[in-house]
């Protein structure tokens, strides 16, 4: 049976410094890494033996825009079936680069939770072979999840 700290220990033994912020919210083994690791971290849980985190939930992201140099958190949740077990991983990205590579080569099904994602943040999946918007109109030029926006309408008169 997998326990967050076993898996998490696998997890540092092979990715080292480049995995880091555990946490276990809610029972959910949670951690960060780095968008030059997302990739390869993906293949080695889906392709390790034990683990089998051979389904991709969801991909989505989080807007905090006064962290500055983390202004944007791309979250990915996954899945083992056969072990009944589940993580979330967290890369952060500056509001300056907000590029990060796709996940379709693991999984089709990040194709379209990658363009929601883009269409909602704006998150660049490099790699990505049809990132448009899948919501909201081409013509939109900005994306509706960012806080930019005052949350009243200053027109508004009560």
């Amino acid at each position: 049976m997998l326990t967050n700290q076993s898996v998490a220990e696998e997890i540092v033994k092979k990715f080292g410094d480049d995995v880091f912020d555990f946490e276990e919210p809610f029972g959910m083994l949670t951690f960060t890494t780095t968008r030059e690791q997302i990739i390869p971290l993906l293949e080695y849980l889906k392709s390790h033996p034990q683990f089998n985190i051979n389904f991709l939930t969801d991909i989505t992201a989080i807007h905090y825009p006064d962290a500055v140099g983390q202004e944007f958190c791309v979250v990915y949740h996954t899945h083992s079936f056969i072990n009944n077990f589940r993580i979330r991983i967290k890369v952060y990205l500056p509001d300056a680069d907000v590029h990060i590579p796709t996940a379709i080569g693991l999984w089709a099904s990040a194709n379209w939770m990658e363009r929601e994602t883009f269409d909602l943040f704006g998150i660049i999946f490099d790699g990505h072979p049809n990132l448009k918007r899948i919501l909201n109109m081409e013509e939109m030029d900005y994306h509706p999840m960012r806080k930019e926006y005052p949350l009243e309408d200053p027109t508004r008169q009560d």
